[in-house]
């Protein structure tokens, strides 16, 4: 069963950069064949999936966050992490790291594709 735990900082500032990590057990993101995603859901709005990273460690953005999106990954803690720089209130959300053998994973966290694995999320607000 593989299991993802997003952690971070649940307040950022304006203009800061916005850091989340997520801790993966149950797979190696290293080995097994997922694309190791960031999705998030602004408060009233639909998911909006941000980018992703292979086994390999390529990565892949969202065209309109790509400017402000930084995906790495930490081998030695079987862990991957997002950066958005620049943050405006507009980037609070609830933010996801999910597991999909699709680049895009399909679904909801509420409603997930059998062959999809999601953290809980974790809420992110951007304010002073």
């Amino acid at each position: 069963q593989v299991q993802l735990q997003e952690s971070g900082p649940g307040l950022v500032k304006p203009s800061q950069t916005l850091s989340l990590t997520c801790t993966v057990s149950g797979a190696s993101i290293t080995s097994d064949d997922y694309y190791w995603s960031w999705t998030r859901r602004p408060p009233g709005k639909g998911l909006e999936w941000m980018g992703a990273i292979n086994s390999m460690g390529s990565i892949w953005y969202s065209p309109s966050l790509e400017r402000r999106t930084s995906i790495s990954r930490d081998t030695s803690k079987n862990s991957f992490t997002l950066q958005v720089s620049a943050v405006t209130p507009e980037d609070t959300a609830v933010y996801y790291c999910a597991a999909s053998p699709n680049l895009m994973v399909g679904g909801t966290p509420e409603e997930k594709e059998d062959s999809d694995y999601w953290g809980q999320g974790t809420q992110v607000t951007v304010s002073s």
